[in-house]
């Protein structure tokens, strides 16, 4: 089994700077590359990322740099960038790490232009490497604070997976090893989505059954969309799936759960994301996750009904009528 001692993350954003937290607390060297000169400059004086992770004390072990090459000598990668970014930050690495460096994905959506998953884009950018998908319920602060968290672990290398896990694995941050890549990836992408929805409701007013019956109905789009694309039920109802639905859909923390509260309130969406810093990756997953389904021919209401509002222009209390419409039918 590898030894990784060397923890290199691609993403200073608050999720990528939480990692390389994690990465520290369990005794790992790391090099965090950031792309703005100002998240740099802050880790490196102050030991803190005062823009997307404020308040929390980074260890002097964490090395920030914005230069490619300090991720070279590596002997992991976590590609922990925005998924719509994926492809450009990837291509831009693909020369400058060690050969022999696997990567792990904690990036959560799917690429909107291509469809593809962000494992399949590291593959088609970065090579045949070692691959593992990290995911799961993680709020990126709790998980810098060292308070306890559980994620999913995939890979089909079970060495590498287990590797990583005793890499990054500490008593309050828990890997679960899995297999299923795919349905790992397929959980991260459809509970931003959902997480949307269920804001939406909560901010229309629509009180906490609603919010259920999103969630329990969303799971069961996840889990359609899943196994038509070739996961396991049991992965979605796993960490990656079901637990990270429950996290997004119910806490004002989650991106995109605030995004779709203020959306239900009547705020616009151009407004919201024109004031925040950080990426709700649901904003742009929802119309590549509506392509998949409609590629696999698999029923996707929520998801649409998302989407609709977001980008084709949809009023949402006639998406909402228009769902509460849809015919009874067997739930399983």
């Amino acid at each position: 089994m590898p030894n990784f001692q060397h923890i290199g993350i691609i993403g200073g954003g608050a999720w990528g700077t939480a990692l390389a937290a994690v990465a520290a607390r369990a005794g790992r060297a790391v090099s965090l590359w950031a792309r703005e000169e100002e998240v740099v400059a802050s880790i490196r004086a102050a030991r803190e990322n005062k823009r997307f992770l404020p308040g929390i004390a980074l260890d002097p072990v964490i090395a920030a740099s914005s230069d490619a090459a300090a991720l070279g000598a590596c002997d992991v990668i976590l590609l922990a960038m925005p998924a719509q970014h994926f492809r450009a930050l990837a291509a831009d690495f693909a020369g400058c790490l060690s050969a022999a460096a696997p990567l792990v994905v904690c990036a959560k959506g799917i690429e909107l232009e291509s469809g593809a998953l962000m494992s399949e884009v590291a593959r088609d950018v970065m090579g045949d490497r070692p691959l593992a998908v990290l995911s799961g319920p993680t709020f990126a602060p709790e998980v810098a604070h060292g308070l306890p968290s559980a994620v999913t672990l995939a890979s089909n290398d079970g060495a590498l997976g287990e590797a990583v896990a005793a890499a990054l694995g500490s008593a309050t941050f828990r890997p679960y090893l899995s297999d299923d890549m795919i349905g790992a990836q397929i959980g991260g992408a459809l509970k931003n989505v959902m997480a949307i929805a269920a804001g939406i409701a909560i901010g229309r007013g629509l009180g906490e059954n609603a919010r259920a019956a999103i969630m329990t109905r969303g799971f069961a789009e996840m889990v359609r969309l899943a196994l038509a694309s070739g996961a396991r039920l049991e992965t979605l109802a796993g960490l990656s799936g079901l637990g990270d639905l429950v996290l997004t859909c119910s806490s004002a923390q989650s991106r995109n759960y605030s995004l779709g509260q203020a959306l239900g309130e009547g705020d616009e969406l151009q407004r919201i994301l024109g004031v925040r810093d950080s990426v709700a990756e649901g904003v742009t997953s929802a119309p590549a996750v509506v392509a998949l389904g409609n590629r696999l021919a698999v029923d996707l209401p929520i998801a649409s009904a998302v989407d609709a509002v977001l980008h084709q222009g949809a009023a949402i209390d006639d998406t909402i009528a228009t769902l509460l419409a849809r015919p009874f039918r067997p739930e399983f």
